[in-house]
């Protein structure tokens, strides 16, 4: 306890601890709102599909002589490429959402494994890359500027469009006869997730940031029956469940993105076994 009290109370430790929470809230709130939509659309592994599709850009990233500070900028562009071409093949009916995921994730991620060997072997950043950092120390004053701007973009997006996005998540059809375009909906919750993996992948991980789109839509959805309600539980869920990840990765010296997940994991569990119970 007195260890943990002293992540607040040092100056260079809270500086560190506080970026990340930062960061790391800001994040989950984004993959929470957004992955309703993708849970309720059967479209939810995108998150997977396009954070696999960034580890291996990074290792492009790595293979280029990029630095650290350099890798969301460069990253970032063409995550949101692919979510264009998956959206794309996906739209045009040429390959199942799940199909198409499953092809860009797997050749992404081989190719990215390809790349870090020829380029000296899967160093402490691949597995940073994959597993998420092991220590805070590695977000920057920028890479926490950058998160910011780009959070906050996606959450005012999503709180600007919320009506069209519940009525293009629910009846495709009724929203184009209602005069609201599906498809540019569809590509702007692409486009939004892209920007929230990109972001939330440094602490994350490739493998575990998939996790926040998913399990806090699902834990909500066992906990609220209306669409707002399932929303707001899951930020708030989401949210907690960092926290006390984040945590716990801290006093105990772990990865952040694996004890988020598990925390997630339990979430999950407590709401099934409740709504077992309130039944």
């Amino acid at each position: 306890m007195m260890w943990l009290t002293e992540l607040f109370t040092d100056p260079y430790l809270s500086k560190i601890v506080w970026r990340a929470l930062a960061v790391g809230v800001f994040v989950s709130l984004c993959a929470a709102l957004l992955g309703v939509t993708l849970v309720l659309k059967r479209f939810s592994m995108i998150g997977d599909g396009l954070s696999h599709a960034g580890f291996g850009v990074l290792a492009f990233s790595a293979l280029l002589g990029l630095g650290q500070e350099w890798q969301m900028e460069f990253t970032l562009p063409i995550v949101m490429v692919i979510s264009f071409l998956l959206f794309h093949l996906t739209a045009k009916g040429r390959l199942k959402g799940d199909a198409a995921i499953a092809v860009i994730s797997s050749s992404a991620m081989a190719i990215g494994v390809i790349v870090y060997n020829l380029n000296g072997g899967m160093t402490a950043d691949a597995c940073s890359s994959l597993f998420g950092s092991a220590s805070v120390i590695t977000l920057t004053d920028k890479d926490l500027a950058i998160s910011m701007v780009l959070s906050i973009t996606v959450l005012l997006l999503f709180t600007l469009f919320y009506r069209r996005i519940f009525a293009v998540t629910f009846d495709e059809t009724f929203a184009a006869a209602c005069g609201v375009a599906g498809t540019g909906y569809r590509m702007l919750i692409a486009l939004l997730t892209s920007v929230t993996v990109v972001v939330g992948m440094k602490m994350m991980g490739a493998v575990m940031i998939s996790a926040l789109v998913i399990f806090p839509a699902l834990t909500a959805m066992r906990l609220n029956k209306s669409f707002k309600g399932v929303v707001l539980t899951a930020a708030a869920v989401s949210v907690g469940c960092f926290l006390i990840g984040f945590l716990v990765a801290c006093v105990m010296g772990l990865p952040t993105g694996p004890c988020v997940v598990v925390v997630n994991l339990l979430a999950l569990l407590g709401a099934a076994a409740w709504r077992g119970i309130a039944r």
